[in-house]
């Protein structure tokens, strides 16, 4: 399989992170996906840096205030008296409704969920060039390779077209589909990620073309909380076009793959010509984070599972932590994956 990476996503390396109100290291680091890449050279899988394709792909997902923002907030905020390194917000408004502010540190709220996607001196670059890994794995399915893995870091399935949170800025997983979307009449998304592609899910939840599909933990008792419910189903024209499968926090293989055969039931059933998957490792056992219980095996039968749809696929790294079966469970997930396009 074709990895696409690219080197730059270490000029975002964050230092703030609140849990439970208390400030710990921040779990997203540029060694997760070091392992990662590691991990697939192991294997054998090609690996390719990332071609470059503008901001065009970018700004059909994210709106032009928050593209903005990212590009000028750090500089904007350290000129403010008495200045964090990082840009972290401290007020949000809510929207109910509100006006949008000129201060930077207005903006700041407008544009965060939540404190875990703190912007450095070199997150913007950073974000820009992960973007571009999801637009080249897309273009190279478009251009007829059978599946592609894109090694996204930061990760991006939390991030709202206006709107960073969770550790994502934006949001690749849905710049991907948008890429593919054009050039086809509709597009799948299954996100296996522990937890809710909130982003993705708002990103698209009005559109009949793309259909999202979550496994994850439960909402009522694990971020993001307020969305990820299985009643959220789409709106307007995009009723029925969203499914999710929310599963009790600590679940094993059993109750997860039993979900993702649901989700690709209602997959095949929709008959896209491609298949956006949001891959998250960190449903692991060993993650730390602890949402679910999956062992490497569940993830190469899952990857299994998918590969038999026998769809073009782009799978777009999301979360997976530093826990010490990280690249194993890529490992898993991709031989399985390999397993399942053979057999299937």
């Amino acid at each position: 399989m074709k990895i696409v990476h690219t080197d730059r996503h270490t000029l975002h390396d964050p230092g703030f992170f609140l849990a439970r109100g208390e400030r710990r290291p921040s779990p997203e680091q540029p060694q997760r996906a070091e392992i990662l890449l590691e991990a697939a050279r192991r294997a054998g899988h090609e690996v390719l840096a990332a071609r470059d394709f503008g901001m065009a792909p970018i700004a059909a997902v994210h709106t032009p205030e928050y593209l903005d923002y990212l590009q000028v907030a750090h500089r904007e905020w350290r000129r403010l008296e008495g200045a964090s390194d990082e840009v972290i917000p401290n007020i949000h408004p809510g929207r109910r409704p509100a006006s949008y502010p000129r201060s930077i540190v207005g903006r700041a709220g407008w544009h965060a969920a939540d404190t875990a996607a703190p912007i450095g001196a070199g997150t913007w670059e950073a974000v820009r060039a992960t973007a571009q890994v999801a637009v080249d794995a897309a273009q190279r399915v478009l251009d007829g390779e059978r599946e592609v893995y894109a090694l996204c870091r930061p990760p991006g399935h939390h991030a709202f077209a206006d709107m960073a949170g969770g550790f994502c800025f934006l949001n690749n997983t849905a710049i991907a589909a948008r890429h593919v979307r054009q050039h086809h009449p509709r597009v799948a998304i299954l996100d296996v990620d522990v937890h809710h592609g909130n982003g993705t899910q708002a990103i698209f939840y009005r559109a009949p073309d793309v259909l999202t599909v979550s496994i994850h933990a439960d909402p009522d008792h694990f971020y993001p909380f307020f969305w990820g419910h299985a009643q959220e189903r789409g709106e307007g024209d995009g009723e029925g076009f969203n499914l999710n499968l929310p599963l009790p926090v600590g679940s094993e293989d059993a109750p997860w793959l039993a979900a993702g055969e649901q989700a690709l039931r209602r997959i095949r059933d929709y008959a896209p010509p491609v298949l956006v998957v949001a891959l998250g490792l960190d449903a692991s056992q060993s993650d730390p984070l602890q949402g679910l219980k999956i062992t490497p095996e569940g993830f190469h039968r899952m990857a299994a599972m998918i590969a038999a749809l026998g769809l073009p696929t782009v799978l777009v790294q999301e979360g997976g932590y530093l826990g010490p079966e990280l690249g194993e469970n890529l490992s898993a997930f991709l031989e399985g994956f390999a397993h399942g396009r053979a057999s299937g």
